[in-house]
């Protein structure tokens, strides 16, 4: 396996998605997706942090699908599934414009391009500065997941598990990477993303693969977790969420299978333990955060994998990946609630609703959260 090295300059966002079209998908493991069973009540805390909804903002619901916010700077990207696509600056709209198409996935962005996807395969690159269509690329094929903008190209990931990279300048497509499916893989909406001169991309299966963005080759691939049981189902082992990656160590979690992290000079195990998350993980320069598939919410070692402590008082709750935000981990359940977490012992610090639509996806932006709903509302949620 070729060394990670310089290649990767230790940050990055890795994305998966559902296999459709000739490998069926896991609807019901969608991550922001509602739950038809009661959760468990909310307990009562004594609050050590004060928390503020800072500006609030929508840009309509996101129907069928999960739309993400994109944080560049002080710059918030959203959309929603009528088309609506808005740069808010302090709460305030520099500009939201309809891109007159239905969309199902966004937002990718930088400090020139604000690209979302649409239900007819198509993707539309924006200006973010006025938010006028600069191109659109129809890839045929539908997207679930916010494309990733880089200096050089787009990279789209497909629900079938390809990677499309188109030009950043006209939209004309460079290159295509894609490999065998599994019959079985989670329905999932995280983003990609590269850094650094590779592309991070966990696939249905366990695999993570770092791709030459040069070409779309493979450069290596990590086993983060081997599929096991009797049938299909028992047998999905999807990477979840983003791996990250901080200072040369990659750390990762799959679905019914293995959380670790990884040396990414060498490839090499640093520690790797049986665990199960369908929404993934966040770390800092000492410990893993993770959610599992009974929404506990875990800290881990960094070092050694062992466990720190468990808050699994919100069972049922949906709740999403972790997000370690200054001191605290931050996470949403289905019922729209954020729980501000204490990151040294897991305890409840704070609580906050924005709305009752239920959190579709948080950004960190400062000491705060932006938290796009499943109605289309946009919050900046930070510490007062």
């Amino acid at each position: 396996m070729m060394a990670l090295g310089k290649r990767l300059q230790w940050g990055a966002w890795v994305m998966l998605a559902a296999a459709v079209g000739g490998c069926s998908s896991l609807s019901s493991l969608n991550p922001f997706g509602s739950s038809s069973s009661k959760g468990a009540a909310l307990v009562s805390f004594q609050p050590t942090l004060t928390t503020r909804t800072e500006w609030s903002a929508s840009v309509g619901a996101a129907g069928a699908y999960v739309f993400q916010p994109a944080v560049v700077g002080s710059a918030v990207f959203a959309a929603g599934f009528d088309g609506t696509v808005a740069r808010f600056e302090d709460g305030k709209a520099v500009w939201k414009v309809n891109a007159e198409r239905k969309l199902t996935a966004g937002v990718g962005a930088n400090a020139r391009l604000a690209v979302v996807a649409s239900e007819k395969g198509e993707v539309i690159a924006l200006d973010a500065a006025t938010g006028s269509v600069k191109w659109v690329h129809k890839i045929n094929a539908e997207v679930l997941a916010p494309p990733s903008v880089g200096d050089a190209l787009v990279v789209v990931r497909t629900s079938d598990n390809r990677l499309v990279a188109l030009d950043v300048a006209d939209g004309q497509r460079k290159w295509i990477y894609q490999r065998s499916n599994p019959p079985l893989a989670l329905r999932n909406f995280t983003g990609v993303s590269f850094e650094g001169g590779v592309v991070l991309a966990g696939f249905p299966g366990g695999r993570l693969v770092a791709v030459n963005p040069a070409n779309g080759g493979a450069i290596f691939e990590l086993t983060v977790a081997v599929p096991k049981g009797s049938t299909e189902l028992e047998r999905v082992a999807d990477i979840s969420g983003p791996p990250v990656v901080v200072r040369q160590e990659v750390c990762a979690v799959a679905y019914q299978g293995r959380i670790g992290c990884f040396d990414g000079t060498n490839g090499n195990t640093l520690w790797s333990r049986e665990f199960s998350s369908a929404v993934g993980l966040d770390r800092d320069g000492r410990n893993v955060f993770v959610t599992d598939d009974q929404d506990a919410v875990s800290a881990l070692d960094v070092a050694t994998g062992a466990s720190l402590w468990k808050q699994d008082r919100l069972a049922k709750r949906g709740v999403s990946r972790p997000l370690v935000v200054g001191g605290y981990v931050v996470v949403a359940d289905h019922e729209g609630y954020v729980h501000w977490l204490q990151k040294d012992d897991g305890a409840f610090a704070a609580r906050v609703r924005p709305d009752s639509s239920g959190v579709g996806a948080m950004r960190g932006l400062g000491s705060g959260v932006v938290v796009q709903t499943r109605s289309g509302g946009v919050y900046l949620v930070a510490p007062q």
